[in-house]
């Protein structure tokens, strides 16, 4: 356990009004340099570079696009190119090479309606395998793309017929250890968690938390499966243990009310997958660290393995904002430095200390 003396401090180290709506912000890999992106008032969309100089935050360059744009990823990407996956309210995926950013490098109409959540495999050194963007939409569909491929994507997830059509809010790649296993986490409105086995195209794991899945992420993509959170509308989240999962029931889980609100996002340290973050609806951040049990697995009454959850405990929180923090990005390259954006229409970039004595 941490003493009073080594807890973490979540500083606000930059702060910087904008002049719209900011969906999603992510940190340019290798580089002190961040993209937000949004709509403006008058309906188009917006990418922003920005650059941490001194201190302060640089605006680089301003991109104005046809479509207000929902999330974007670089996770599909190498670090040679640096190319950002970005989905809109029109149902678009583009790629762009932010250097040339007029035309996209690869353009697809991914769904029919809004993409609400994006994610990014196989770029970037991270994960075994082709590089992949994933897709959910209001349409309730998610699909997976391999952009060699033009037009049609590589897998795609639709509910089966007779199945309410459900809006997937938030997706995420995981499990890609090697070249032939990957899956896809999707949470939905409805409170549905499906986990997707691409490598057999099956569902392999579903579960119902009661309330709208605002967002999942696994501790790590490129490792055998570990540990998911998923975050909900209700101030709750869930982290499950996906090492044993058994034959009724399940993955074992623990769940943790966070928030007074919803919860938005949940975010791993990615030099320490045990630490994480969640963003809340009051504007506010809770640092977490997983603690796991004596032993991850027991058998059942018949002899079955099953898991056993962990406990997770809170290091630290802040309140930055009156309005939700709808995105939030810890940086790959240097540990503990952080931006996230609210709808108070600002973004800040945020020093996380101590985060190698907890």
């Amino acid at each position: 356990m941490s003493t009073p003396l080594e807890k973490p401090q979540i500083i606000a180290h930059i702060q910087k009004s904008l002049n719209y709506t900011i969906f999603d912000s992510k940190w340019i890999p290798c580089s002190a340099k961040f993209v937000c992106m949004g709509n403006f008032a008058r309906g188009t969309g917006v990418i922003q570079i920005y650059e941490i100089q001194r201190g302060e935050v640089q605006l680089l360059k301003e991109i104005e696009k046809a479509k207000p744009i929902k999330c974007g990823t670089f996770g599909a990407t190498s670090l040679q190119q640096r190319h950002l996956a970005t989905g809109d309210f029109d149902g678009n995926l583009h790629v762009w090479n932010l250097e040339a950013a007029e035309v996209p490098v690869y353009s697809v109409k991914a769904h029919k309606e809004i993409v609400n959540s994006i994610d990014g495999v196989g770029g970037l050194g991270i994960g075994e395998g082709a590089p992949e963007i994933v897709t959910g939409s209001r349409d309730g569909t998610v699909k997976v793309w391999d952009t060699r491929q033009k037009d049609t994507p590589v897998a795609n997830m639709e509910p089966v017929e007779g199945e309410a059509k459900r809006d997937c809010w938030t997706v995420a790649f995981g499990n890609a250890f090697n070249e032939q296993d990957r899956c896809v986490c999707a949470g939905y409105d409805n409170g549905d968690i499906k986990l997707f086995d691409l490598r057999n195209m099956s569902v392999r794991w579903e579960k119902n938390i009661k309330n709208g899945v605002c967002c999942v992420e696994f501790d790590r993509k490129d490792i055998n499966m570990n540990k998911l959170v998923a975050t909900s509308l209700e101030g709750k989240f869930h982290v499950f243990d996906l090492r044993t999962l058994h034959p009724t029931k399940g993955f074992a889980s623990v769940s943790e009310k966070a928030h007074k609100s919803t919860v938005w996002q949940v975010r791993h340290l990615p030099q320490n997958r045990e630490i994480f973050m969640t963003a809340g609806g009051a504007g506010n951040l809770h640092l977490w660290k997983y603690e796991y049990p004596a032993q991850r697995c027991k058998k059942d009454a018949e002899g079955v393995d099953m898991g056993v959850a962990g406990t997770v405990n809170l290091l630290q929180n802040v309140t930055l904002s009156s309005q939700p923090i709808a995105s939030l990005d810890w940086s790959p390259d240097k540990q503990g430095l952080c931006v996230c954006t609210a709808f108070d229409q600002s973004v800040r970039v945020l020093i996380v200390t101590k985060l190698n004595r907890v």
